[in-house]
């Protein structure tokens, strides 16, 4: 990883001097200079963030030798490891194609385990909320289908904040659970799934809805919400009738707010069906190793007696399950883009 990390850096410093040149023509106009002007600002931040990478890793090579002879001065060097992972996280993240977006649409879904799935799909739901909490993104429900014992048959919610479609969009897949139910008298342990889509959220321009090809319903709100759910038909559901996909949003008091949100649920799946199609249509695109993060795959297992948390794409396993389940899905995310960069550089570099 150092060394594909820094091949790429050296790229983007040869790419800085060729945009110092046309930076400085004379017949340059305002649209191009402010393009370059972005990239440029994008390419300096990642030569000064390696730069400082590798006056950590001195420090660290430091705190190391001091160890050696002086066994206090290890909070120093964890401190200073800690302090290197996150900047390597940040690097990783600027290297990485900007295909990101600053809102999403995630829908959780109890899959095959009963209620036992609908409580995991509860699971979920707090971890990502709590990853947002930790990132300071901001959470707004959609859309919810409670079991009435805490768990979600069905729960959509958007996420806003920076870069958190390209931090989140690898959780799109089959979660499965490995644990012994509340419910289970005998100690038996059973295996329960629930599934994760991330849909980037996208604009009216990206994806234009022609009103005639919509049929709109509205209906009484349930579930949470206070004391006007189920007096007025605030609720939304929005069907698309060429596709025949079908949204809803029910988590404001507003019917106009909500629908609104549907429509903005149904251009995120909208926009995500054409680039499915796009991709079959190029038989010659690159499989990735990391595949293609569809529902129907298998993409992590939580396994509570081994308090072990395996993400199967990349063949990585964390013995910090509960902290994870908390939120802390920062180690998990960081292996991911890794392994993506990885990819990226064989490509750009061969």
């Amino acid at each position: 990883m150092k060394e594909l990390v820094k091949s790429l850096v050296e790229k983007a410093k040869e790419r800085l001097q060729e945009l110092q040149i046309e930076l400085a023509r004379a017949d340059i106009d305002v649209e191009e200079m402010k393009r370059l002007s972005i990239e440029y600002s994008k390419l300096e931040e990642i030569v000064q963030l390696h730069e400082g990478l590798e006056e950590l890793e001195r420090d660290i090579e430091f705190w190391q030798q001091v160890i050696a002879e002086d066994p206090s001065a290890e909070k120093e060097l964890a401190e200073t490891k800690q302090e290197h992972e996150q900047k390597l996280s940040q690097l990783i993240s600027l290297l990485l194609p900007s295909d990101d977006y600053d809102s999403i649409i995630m829908e959780i879904r109890a899959g095959t385990g009963g209620e036992e799935a609908a409580l995991f799909a509860a699971d979920l739901y707090r971890m990502y909320s709590r990853y947002a909490e930790r990132k300071g993104w901001e959470v707004e429900l959609a859309d919810f289908h409670d079991t009435g014992l805490g768990g979600f048959k069905e729960v959509v919610l958007f996420v806003r904040g920076k870069s958190v479609y390209k931090h989140l969009k690898w959780e799109s897949g089959v979660h499965r659970v490995q644990r012994i139910p509340i419910t289970e008298s005998s100690g038996r342990i059973h295996t329960s799934t629930a599934t994760v889509a991330i849909l980037p959220e996208v604009t009216t321009v990206e994806v234009q809805i022609d009103p005639k090809d919509l049929e709109i319903d509205t209906f009484k709100a349930s579930g949470h919400g206070g004391q006007y759910v189920n007096k007025t038909e605030s609720a939304v559901r929005i069907t698309h009738l060429p596709t025949g996909i079908t949204v809803s949003c029910q988590s404001e008091r507003s019917q106009h707010q909500n629908r609104e949100k549907a429509l903005a649920i149904l251009r995120a799946k909208l926009f995500q069906l054409k680039q499915e199609e796009l991709m079959q249509k190029i038989s010659q695109q690159r499989k990735s190793q990391i595949k293609t993060a569809e529902r129907s795959e298998k993409i992590r297992t939580y396994n509570f007696p081994q308090n072990r948390v395996t993400d199967h794409r990349i063949d990585y396993t964390s013995y910090r399950l509960k902290e994870i389940l908390d939120g802390d899905l920062d180690e998990l995310v960081s292996k991911l883009l890794e392994f993506e960069l990885a990819e990226t550089a064989k490509r750009i570099l061969s």
